[in-house]
């Protein structure tokens, strides 16, 4: 990661972080859609997804082999939902919208979820 940005991507999602662009540095992104958030947002985010992941982990080694699971998380202005197995699920993120502000609701395939999940860990946000 330079001062100027950072970006990566591989099938079904992709992530930029451009500094520059004060009011929505942070571009995350689908297999055919993206949204630019404000770093906060993308702090909130990060925080969140990483609890979820947390609370994913200490469950983990009670299910059964191919058991799903499903866990919910509302935190720092976002719902985050995971959906499948330990080691392979499927996300979805609703920015719950403050009065007056924009909402946002996006998801990710099985994989691409936790791909994006750890592109995020190192952002200076």
């Amino acid at each position: 990661m330079t001062p100027s940005g950072y970006s990566a991507e591989a099938e079904g999602w992709r992530l930029v972080w451009d500094p520059s662009k004060a009011s929505f540095p942070l571009l995350i992104g689908g297999a055919d859609w993206a949204v630019e958030l404000t770093a906060a947002e993308g702090s909130s985010l990060r925080s969140g997804l990483l609890r979820l992941q947390e609370q994913l982990g200490a469950i983990a080694d009670q299910l059964m082999n191919e058991e799903m699971i499903s866990l919910e998380l509302e935190s720092g202005g976002w719902w985050l939902g995971l959906d499948g197995e330990p080691g392979h699920w499927h996300l979805r993120c609703i920015l719950i919208p403050a009065p007056g502000l924009r909402g946002w609701e996006g998801a990710w395939a099985p994989g691409a979820g936790l791909e994006l999940a750890r592109a995020l860990e190192p952002l200076p946000l």
